[in-house]
């Protein structure tokens, strides 16, 4: 029983194909258990493991003879933290532009609709509002107002919280579709480009004179030409377009009175 045990074992046992053994003399009457080694071709735990063999390329991609080729794959660098600014992100994420709502295509979209008035105004444009681009032309403009002698943060803050406010209810009133504030302010915020091009024009020429009262009349024009065409493409309020436009015209003229004059300063004198 003893032996029949041990030959058992030895059957089991993975590691005789690996170490020699030792030739034993044959004894009468006892079986022996004779274990051939495993054939260079063979597959269980062969010295070559050739499944296993392959070479990583200068991109990082798996070349592998042994694997099929539904099993392949591509290894991607991690790349810098700047990737994450970009339009692919990392894998797996959206970029963070796109996650801070921040679309550059579509900024340049309306701007474009806003630089050109006169084509015609697709009434989805406003589907993905954003306060992006506003908020830069906003800042633009004063900025520009700052570099020629008039600080007027505050006074463009206050016009352009009161005037939104003023418009969205107006809207909200004369529409029956009815639109937000969000994109109430993001509508008038693009439709200030004209008018931020006069506050670049004022760093390096006095408004102040004729130049200074046709180039602003302009640009309300413009800013407000602008503005109610997308209100009536988006709300579908073409008959009611006069109407509307006049108390944008309103809004945009305290924007260029602030580029013109230098107001609140000199104890709030308008100089």
């Amino acid at each position: 029983m003893w032996q029949d045990n041990s030959a058992a074992y030895g059957a089991s046992s993975s590691q005789n194909q690996y170490y020699p053994q030792q030739p034993v003399a044959p004894q009468p009457g006892v079986p022996l258990q004779f274990y051939a080694p495993s054939p260079v071709g063979s597959t269980f735990y062969s010295g070559s493991r050739s499944s296993l063999e392959g070479h990583v390329g200068a991109q990082g991609s798996i070349q592998a003879g042994g694997v099929p080729p539904g099993y392949g794959g591509n290894i991607q660098p991690a790349g810098g933290w700047w990737t994450a600014f970009g339009t692919g992100g990392f894998e797996g994420e959206p970029p963070l532009l796109e996650e801070l709502g921040i679309n550059f295509s579509h900024i340049r979209a309306k701007s474009l609709a806003v630089l050109n008035p006169l084509r015609r105004v697709d009434e989805h444009i406003m589907d993905d509002a954003d306060l992006a681009g506003p908020l830069l032309f906003v800042f633009c403009f004063g900025t520009f107002l700052l570099f020629s002698g008039k600080p007027q943060f505050g006074y463009i803050y206050g016009v352009g919280v009161l005037g939104s406010l003023s418009i969205y209810t107006l809207l909200n009133l004369m529409s029956e579709k009815g639109i937000d504030a969000y994109r109430v302010v993001s509508v008038l915020g693009y439709c200030l480009l004209p008018m931020v091009a006069v506050g670049a024009l004022s760093v390096v020429v006095t408004l102040d004179g004729m130049l200074g009262y046709v180039l602003s009349t302009l640009s309300i024009l413009w800013c407000t030409y602008a503005a109610s065409g997308i209100f009536v493409a988006v709300l579908r309020m073409s008959d009611q377009r006069l109407l509307l436009a006049y108390p944008i015209g309103l809004l945009y003229g305290c924007f260029a009175l602030l580029s013109v004059f230098n107001v609140g300063v000199g104890g709030g004198s308008a100089k």
